[in-house]
């Protein structure tokens, strides 16, 4: 007759007669596994940490030693200017407004005491233009250029080349 055995327990090992049934083997943990998952822990980590010193914002002690804090700009008005055009046909006006856009406050006063000479230049320069040559974007912009370096020739050894920045027109009418 046969007997049966209970279904918890193994059966035995087929092999030789007479020897003992094996034992179950254990699964064996791979220690190559365990050192792998600590080195990539360990580079993801590292990764993480470079990523935050890296990205995140500067502190206010490590920016100052760095650069200094811009100067503040300044922009100086002058009086309107009123010119006759150059024309052929008919009689032309211009009447501009300006401000100068100073690097520093500092300048502002070198360049009151120089303002009669900047009047002059800028004066001689305007009435030399005629109307149709200044009405265009491109013209303006072309007679900004002329009119800083007007002042520029007047603020010489004065205020540094890069004292006034830029001319901005405040108004701009011809008629």
């Amino acid at each position: 007759m046969a007997t049966t055995r209970p279904k918890s327990e193994p059966a035995p090992a087929a092999g030789r007669a007479g020897q003992a049934p094996a034992a179950p083997a254990k699964p064996k943990k791979s220690r190559a596994k365990i050192v792998v998952l600590g080195a990539l822990t360990l580079v993801l980590a590292g990764g993480g940490a470079g990523a935050w010193h890296f990205l995140r914002a500067p502190t206010h002690a490590s920016t100052a030693s760095k650069t200094a804090p811009p100067r503040p700009v300044t922009y100086m008005s002058l009086d309107p200017f009123t010119v006759n055009l150059q024309s052929a046909d008919a009689e032309r006006y211009l009447q501009v407004g300006l401000a100068l856009k100073l690097a520093d406050p500092a300048y502002e006063d070198a360049i009151k005491a120089r303002m009669p000479e900047i009047r002059n230049r800028v004066l001689l320069l305007l009435s030399g233009k005629r109307a149709a040559d200044i009405a265009t974007v491109e013209g303006k912009r072309k007679l900004s250029q002329e009119i800083l370096a007007q002042i520029a020739q007047a603020i010489a050894g004065h205020v540094p080349a890069q004292g006034v920045r830029d001319v901005l027109f405040t108004s701009f009418v011809i008629q």
